[in-house]
């Protein structure tokens, strides 16, 4: 992305992000690295999102709005939350093959950027929060609970919760997002851990007509923005 964005242009052909054209050469170069003889196996979902702005007509500032470039292949999923009106303005949608495999890169998997990863563009407005999550946070929370949960934890950090902050604290500015995360996963684990808590997973597996209860044990990683 980066060799992208610092490639000599046309002033007439200006940047523009190609975010599955970055995972697909990512893939080939991570193929070509781990092509000889080695140890390494696995496989990985791929999800992102890549900030750029949208010009609204015109070249003033005040004509240009931020524009949001999500990638998505497999479960992991990017969210974008609206804390001032406790709503859900965008969530991507997962890729399976089946229930429980998700499209994934790496050992063995047919799966490739170019061929299977999805590219949505989000119009978004300052102080939205932007959430990429694996499935160890959605396997055990609902949209609405996360939505909850992230809007409680903004209103936390700006009324003086949740550590230090390194300037105003409006939006969860200044080292909200940390604690905005660490919230966020607490609460997955709660459920994962409960063999008797009621999970979007185990809704899933019931209507796969597989015996399942409580939350799914899986790694959490949230990242905030």
């Amino acid at each position: 992305m980066q060799e992208d964005i610092e490639k000599p242009r046309p002033p007439d052909q200006p940047y523009r992000p190609d975010p599955i054209r970055y995972l697909q050469e990512a893939y080939e170069r991570t193929i070509e690295a781990t092509s000889g003889p080695n140890d390494c196996l696995g496989t990985t979902t791929a999800t992102g999102a890549q900030l750029f702005f949208k010009a609204d007509g015109g070249s003033t500032a005040s004509a240009v709005s931020p524009l949001l470039y999500v990638t998505n292949l497999g479960d992991s999923q990017v969210m974008v939350i609206r804390p001032s009106g406790q709503e859900m303005v965008y969530k991507s949608k997962e890729q399976w093959h089946w229930f429980d495999c998700p499209r994934q890169l790496g050992t063995n998997s047919p799966d490739t950027p170019i061929q299977n990863a999805v590219l949505d563009t989000v119009e978004i407005k300052e102080g939205d929060v932007v959430l990429a999550m694996t499935d160890g946070v959605i396997d055990n929370l609902w949209a609405h609970e996360i939505v909850e949960n992230v809007t409680d934890s903004v209103k936390r950090w700006e009324a003086g919760e949740g550590g230090q902050a390194s300037g105003p604290r409006k939006d969860g500015a200044n080292g909200g997002m940390t604690f905005v995360a660490q919230e966020l996963v607490n609460a997955a684990k709660q459920i994962a851990t409960d063999p008797f808590a009621e999970s979007p997973f185990m809704e899933r597996a019931i209507e796969e007509g597989l015996a399942s209860a409580g939350g799914r044990c899986r790694m959490s990683t949230t990242i905030p923005d």
